[in-house]
């Protein structure tokens, strides 16, 4: 017999790639903060008015390692007092995507195994 030949390598992600995920996806403000733009908030004083639990200190990390990752871009305006904001960048906008795509499959799946885990009622 002929040994088989293997058509597949095994493929890992690309580490900037993974990094990235786990890193926003390990920080808890990251959706939050999508959530306050998709809103149309976008200054940082106005997202640590809107949120109960966050600091300017954690904003501003949040805000940090999403613009590293090309997630969400940083907007100064030349005015008196200073006013920035922040947006989502078009690859941002794909990132974004994918957090939505996940949910509705987290969704689909909890509702499956609940699904599953019911019981037949006996009479």
């Amino acid at each position: 017999m002929k040994a088989q030949e293997k058509k597949f390598s095994r493929k890992s992600p690309p580490e900037r790639s993974a990094r990235m995920v786990e890193s926003i996806y390990g920080c808890k403000w990251s959706l939050t903060v999508y959530q306050l733009l998709a809103s149309g908030i976008n200054r940082p004083g106005e997202m640590v008015r809107q949120v109960e639990g966050l600091s300017t200190k954690v904003l501003n990390e949040c805000l940090r390692r999403n613009m590293e990752f090309g997630i969400l871009e940083r907007v100064a305006f030349d005015e008196s007092p200073p006013r920035v904001e922040y947006r989502v960048t078009p690859f941002g906008g794909k990132f974004c995507g994918c957090w939505t795509s996940w949910k509705s499959c987290s969704r689909s799946w909890s509702e499956k195994r609940e699904f599953e885990t019911r019981r037949p009622v006996r009479f």
